[in-house]
């Protein structure tokens, strides 16, 4: 029997685990063990597993082990086994076909900021699910607990990203950043330097709870902004947990910007923040807005949660080509050029 490939299997097995949320802790076990695995030569490793001492290797537990050795004998692992034969949940038809009508992501972390995988491995992730392109939007300088970055460091991650997309092609990932409100309205970075991103997203991470009369012009400010792309998550709550009540605005009135400036409403897919509410989202499309359904994913497995955003969508009757990450690149790229052009 011909072997499997165990790097890739261990890979498949993180990738699976952190899309149902299993503990960090597990998930890094297994890519820990993949990335040991691959360093490996092929002999050596099969010597190991011949002799049952894998788990003598540096994050190699028996576990992995039992799945390294099972992959080596050409058999699809266990655990693998187990994951795939119980994950997903059936999908109606119409949130399957705005899952499929989607080419790309527009919101993604990596570990230039918060995110917990180099920005390779998320490029590799998303164009693995089928994506044409990615938008890599790390924090901005101002949120310094999710080590945001500074205009120097954004400059040198524009030039990896560079360099990636040399390697990645035909698959494009995107420049950009996910820029903070400032309570004056104004966005966390360089306007000079906005004005070279493929995609900017701006979101209110702080003060969250400042009434009405205050978050609706803040937020009014920055989307009227001709660098700002996409609004993201714009009630900032969270529903698990202890959870955190969405922040207090008039949509009414931050809604009709966004249509007026050509400002995408974010349908935030990850499943602690499910953002907007269907009441507010509904109110967008009447309003009518465009969205962006995005992951906000901070590793890899998280990038595959965009069918939480598609089933919203779908209850809310979006159409696909309101969604901007339904289009082809060129077209994505004339919209957001078109609010650049303007500034």
């Amino acid at each position: 029997m011909q072997e499997r490939d165990p790097a890739a299997d261990l890979r498949l097995i993180a990738f699976l685990l952190e899309r149902s949320r299993e503990p960090t802790f597990r998930v890094r076990a297994f890519r820990n063990a993949a990335a040991v695995v691959a360093g490996l030569d092929g002999a050596e490793l099969r010597e190991r597993a011949a002799a049952g001492t894998l788990a003598e290797l540096a994050a190699i537990g028996d576990v992995t082990a039992r799945c390294i050795t099972e992959s080596l004998h050409g058999e699809e692992p266990v655990y693998l086994r187990r994951l795939t034969a119980t994950e997903g949940t059936p999908v109606d038809e119409a949130t399957a076909a705005l899952r499929a009508a989607l080419r790309g992501d527009l919101h993604s972390h990596s570990d230039w900021s918060d995110g917990g995988s180099p920005i390779r491995e998320m490029a590799v992730a998303a164009r693995d699910l089928g994506h044409e392109y990615l938008v890599l939007t790390d924090h901005s300088p101002r949120l310094t607990v999710a080590n945001g970055l500074s205009a120097e460091r954004l400059e040198r991650q524009l030039d990896v990203v560079a360099e990636m997309n040399d390697e990645l092609a035909p698959f494009r990932l995107l420049t950009g950043i996910e820029v903070d409100i400032l309570d004056d309205g104004t966005l966390d970075q360089r306007p000079s330097l906005l004005a070279r991103l493929d995609v900017v997203v701006a979101s209110v991470h702080s003060k969250l709870r400042a009434p009405s009369a205050d978050m609706t012009p803040r937020m009014v400010a920055a989307i009227s902004n001709p660098h700002t792309d996409v609004l993201g998550h714009c009630t900032g709550r969270i529903v698990v947990g202890r959870g955190r009540p969405p922040s207090e605005f008039d949509p009414d009135i931050v809604f009709a910007a966004c249509a007026r400036f050509g400002v995408a409403v974010e349908i935030n897919s990850r499943p602690e923040r499910l953002d907007p509410p269907k009441r507010l989202l509904r109110l967008a499309i009447e309003s009518g807005c465009l969205v962006s359904v995005d992951t906000d994913a901070h590793a890899p497995g998280q990038l595959d949660w965009q069918l939480y955003g598609c089933e919203r969508a779908a209850r809310c009757g979006v159409e696909p080509d309101r969604i901007v990450n339904t289009w082809p690149l060129e077209r994505l790229l004339g919209w957001t050029a078109d609010h650049s052009a303007s500034a």
